[in-house]
């Protein structure tokens, strides 16, 4: 027990010493959680701009306006020309523009067939357009039911519903961290023990009485102390910056990051085994970890991805600990309704840690 204990304190001094790998390896995902968070992090908004013109400038076409004015689901932009909404339109920077034509009143005055209202939309981003146009002809079309006086025979209720808004920084921090979880495991263990192993420090442990269960179960410790400690330091910085909030058990947050640690430390240990040097060790961590990024739900949402890959994203583990993380800290999932992400986390520490004690080598 005591050579466990100086073991664990030892790697934590290797750790505090070497302050610029500690450093950067904290420091990058707080900086794309930041840059990320603040260019996306409401990106669950969606914003519809209308350019108008009113070239009647009567009673009845200010009348039409001021709908388009108050609507809450419409920005709505005055434009002083038809030449310079058209060109608002095509750069992007309206998503429709609308044109109340001189003459507008005294044609509804006649009725003698219906007023037209040109509307321009961009053909190169027809979704937005789209939506746009049927706020616009609900708009119009609820105006020209006011002016006839026209009476419903079937109405709707509107009946609103509470629910759980989720913007997208709320579901990348828990990404963020899985991400960190692993590229610190995978990549941290799999290059320090290459390294010790290549220097000789490992055999000469082997010389020593030191069992190999306790050298492991010292680098497990510290290695938990280390990554908890900025995992949680990622979810606090969250909080103050982005409101976060961890709606579920702080508890099943801790569990699932201790999880996730032993199961990609159990991984860096197998490429610890199978890295013949610390050169070749980093490559081909990188090898498995760059595609779990894009694979595992870190950025984008699992359910988004194609059916042909969705049963290898399934039993990835990057793509538990992100989807346990994300249920505990965005939905207060309870932990025992967790047991999925809880049993295939299980298995991969489980299996990796059979197939380290036969690929793990000393010299």
């Amino acid at each position: 027990m005591r050579a466990y204990w100086q073991l664990t304190l030892a790697q934590l001094r290797i750790f505090a010493r070497n302050k610029q790998v500690l450093f950067f390896t904290l420091l990058f995902p707080i900086i794309l959680m930041l840059a990320l968070g603040t260019f996306a992090g409401n990106g669950n908004n969606l914003s519809l701009s209308v350019g108008l013109i009113d070239s009647d400038q009567s009673d009845a076409s200010k009348n039409l306006a001021e709908r388009f004015y108050k609507n809450d689901g419409l920005e709505t932009i005055t434009f002083k020309n038809v030449k310079s909404g058209k060109e608002a339109l095509k750069n992007g920077d309206i998503q429709l523009f609308m044109e109340i034509p001189k003459g507008y009143e005294a044609k509804l005055e006649e009725q003698n067939e219906p007023s037209t209202l040109s509307v321009y939309y961009n053909e190169k981003n027809l979704t937005t357009s789209e939506l746009g146009l049927t706020v616009v002809n609900g708009i119009i079309d609820q105006y020209s039911k006011d002016l006839a006086d026209y009476k419903p025979v079937v109405t709707v209720e509107k009946v609103g519903i509470k629910a759980l808004t989720i913007r997208y920084v709320d579901f990348l921090v828990p990404g963020i961290v899985a991400m960190m979880i692993m590229s610190n495991n995978m990549n941290g263990v799999a290059g320090q023990i290459s390294a010790w192993r290549e220097r000789g420090i490992l055999r000469r442990m082997q010389g020593t009485r030191l069992k190999a269960s306790t050298f492991i179960a010292a680098q497990i410790t510290a290695r938990l102390l280390l990554n908890g400690t900025q995992a949680l330091l990622v979810v606090l910085i969250a909080h103050f910056v982005f409101s976060i909030h961890v709606a579920g058990s702080w508890l099943a947050l801790i569990f699932f990051i201790i999880l996730g640690t032993l199961a990609f430390m159990a991984l860096g240990f197998i490429i610890a085994g199978i890295a013949k040097n610390p050169e070749s060790a980093g490559p081909i961590a990188g090898f498995i970890t760059f595609p779990m990024l894009f694979l595992g739900g870190v950025f984008f949402p699992i359910n988004n991805m194609p059916d042909i890959i969705q049963p290898i994203v399934k039993i990835l583990p990057i793509a538990h600990l992100s989807s346990a993380l994300r249920e505990t800290m965005n939905l207060g999932t309870p932990f025992l309704q967790l047991w999925t992400e809880t049993l295939i986390l299980g298995c991969w520490l489980i299996g990796g840690f059979i197939v380290a004690s036969y690929v793990f080598k000393w010299e």
